[in-house]
């Protein structure tokens, strides 16, 4: 608190005047003050020498390990765990119907094949039913019905794997006319190997369909929310 004469004091140590007034009534602020110069030292490699604030050059020129530390970046731990295939749910099995949630056929429904070795699922529309091919599908992004396909006599054939999902290495455009308006800017016809290799995998997915009343129409169409039905009282 700013001192004040006795005159000034409402009570002993209670000033009547702010301490900006005390200030301005002393007129302090008209006596110049005297700057006294500050001694900088520079830091000796080896010693623990304490910066001087003013001296910025020298702090920031300093060698020194503390200011060495700042900049540094901070790796990353490295893990050693392995990768394994998620476990696949339990009311998950060959035959099941799948519901799509996310992707270019979400909201359809496809049949489970087989689980790869990527732990990704392998299923199928069947292609004549509802234009699905075989494709891999993550099972978070999926809902498992209570209607099954009687796939107990099919076996999947072992090249299709991971591998054989793999995109081919196309040769990047370089942006000229003759590539978007051209001969070339034809559109890539699919393989006629995997036209063959869908036909045959799902030759006999589709005989187990035709089995069972009302499965063909109800894989060809498509899973939709009615008003006022919430997804989790549903029985799927």
């Amino acid at each position: 608190m700013a001192k004040s004469a006795h005159k000034n004091q409402l009570a002993p140590g209670i000033s009547r005047l702010s301490r900006s007034k005390v200030f301005s009534k002393r007129a302090a602020y008209k006596v110049a003050k005297e700057s006294k110069p500050v001694a900088t030292e520079a830091p000796v490699q080896g010693e623990h020498k304490s910066y001087v604030k003013n001296d910025l050059v020298v702090a920031l020129t300093a060698k020194r390990n503390v200011m060495s530390q700042a900049l540094e970046v901070r790796k990353a731990k490295a893990t050693h765990k392995a990768q394994r295939a998620p476990k696949l749910r339990q009311s998950i099995t060959p035959g099941t119907v799948l519901i799509m949630l996310a992707g270019r056929f979400r909201g359809q429904r496809v049949v489970f094949l087989k689980q790869l070795a990527s732990g990704l699922l392998l299923i199928t529309g069947p292609f004549k039913l509802n234009g699905i091919p075989l494709r891999r599908v993550n099972q978070a992004y999926v809902i498992a019905t209570s209607t099954k396909v009687d796939l107990s006599s099919y076996k999947v054939d072992a090249k299709f794997n991971d591998e054989y999902f793999k995109h081919e290495q196309v040769a990047k455009l370089t942006g000229t006319e003759e590539e978007f308006f051209g001969k070339e800017a034809q559109k890539k016809a699919h393989p006629a190997h995997k036209i063959a290799d869908q036909k045959t995998a799902d030759k006999d997915v589709v005989a187990a369909v035709a089995k069972v009343p009302y499965l063909a129409s109800y894989l060809a169409s498509s899973f939709t929310l009615s008003k006022g039905q919430a997804p989790h009282t549903l029985q799927f």
